[in-house]
């Protein structure tokens, strides 16, 4: 049996420092600092080139010039966080939707609270877009890097793309 090949790298962005985690090939994580939960990268090894396709598509979301990232995903979690964040990839750029609208997309219209928990332990922030992700009044509603940084990609996709920013609930 072989090991498992771990790796990290960081990266600067506009939101901060951002650290990036992958197994066999697959992203697993893309956490904002300061780190939730910490920094723990016991078995992991710095190795920039393996991630440097993820850094370059996330380069050029920054850059305005990628709308949808094409890279192996691999987030652990129950299969209703997974199904929660495979939905999330579906929010069009530029827009938003809320934590009701997307419950009932999963064909769980009773199932808000559940969606936004799900949404909260999304391990690979911005790539799984749980940014576009609001409260059924439009309020920025928590996010793990900060609601100044949800803020911040919320804005910076309008500006990109100002004719897709709008209605607020396109996705819904």
């Amino acid at each position: 049996m072989t090991q498992a090949a771990e790796c990290y790298t960081r990266m600067e962005s506009p939101v901060g420092e951002l650290l990036l985690r992958s197994r066999d090939g697959a992203l697993t994580g893309l956490s904002m600092s300061p780190w939730k939960g910490g920094t723990n990268l016991d078995g992991f090894r710095r190795d920039d080139d393996a991630l440097a396709p993820v850094v370059a598509q996330l380069t050029e979301y920054f850059a305005g010039t990628r709308t949808e990232f094409d890279l192996a995903l691999a987030p652990q979690g129950s299969p209703f966080q997974v199904e929660v964040w495979r939905a999330l990839c579906e929010i069009p750029y530029g827009t938003t939707t809320s934590y009701g609208a997307l419950a009932s997309s999963l064909g769980r219209p009773d199932a808000a609270r559940a969606v936004g928990l799900a949404n909260g332990s999304n391990p690979i922030g911005i790539i799984v877009p749980c940014h576009r992700v609001v409260g059924s009044d439009g309020s920025l509603t928590g996010y793990g890097g900060g609601l100044h940084r949800k803020r911040w990609l919320l804005e910076f996709e309008a500006s990109v793309r100002p004719d897709a920013a709008l209605p607020l609930f396109a996705h819904a």
